[in-house]
């Protein structure tokens, strides 16, 4: 597991602080006790060496760890951030982007922020990518080139909001 401090805090809105809180406070208390019950019940099945029903709760008890230690870290090092909901008209974090890629005519939504915050199925861009990044400041639009793993590419800021 990486360290969440290595590429610096997460910004995160005070809603989402408050949900990832709730979620960690849930799997901590209910969400163990729900497993050590499973666990104990799969046990008095018998034979665990071919009981599906333990090694499932083992399973779901080590992704559920897994889970609580990826939230302990992002919340330590986890910065809150108020969303300004571009009232300059500017991309900035908590803001919904819609880009246009160059030669394509077709446009795509993008959320600029953690992928803690998404937003339904709406592909996020961290503002620490090198799209977020060029994205950042700037208004609907404006054309941006930045660097992807295939080359430098060239959106158009459509539209910014909320």
């Amino acid at each position: 597991m990486t360290d969440a401090s290595a590429a610096g805090p997460t910004r995160l809105t005070p809603e989402t602080h408050a949900r990832l809180q709730a979620e960690l406070e849930d799997l901590t208390t209910r969400g163990r006790v729900e497993i050590a019950q499973a666990i104990e019940a799969a046990r008095a099945l018998g034979d665990l060496s071919e009981n599906g029903d333990y090694h499932a709760a083992k399973d779901s008890q080590g992704k559920m760890e897994s889970r609580i230690r990826q939230l302990q870290a992002l919340l330590k090092h986890a910065e809150l951030v108020e969303v300004d909901a571009s009232a300059d008209g500017t991309v900035s974090h908590g803001t919904v982007v819609t880009l246009r890629y160059q030669g394509d005519d077709d446009t795509q939504d993008f959320f600029v922020g953690s992928i803690e915050e998404r937003r339904g199925d709406m592909p996020v861009v961290s503002p620490s990518a090198p799209l977020g990044q060029a994205l950042i400041g700037k208004s609907a639009g404006d054309t941006v080139e930045y660097d992807a793993p295939g080359g430098a590419l060239t959106v158009e800021i459509v539209k910014v909001g909320t």
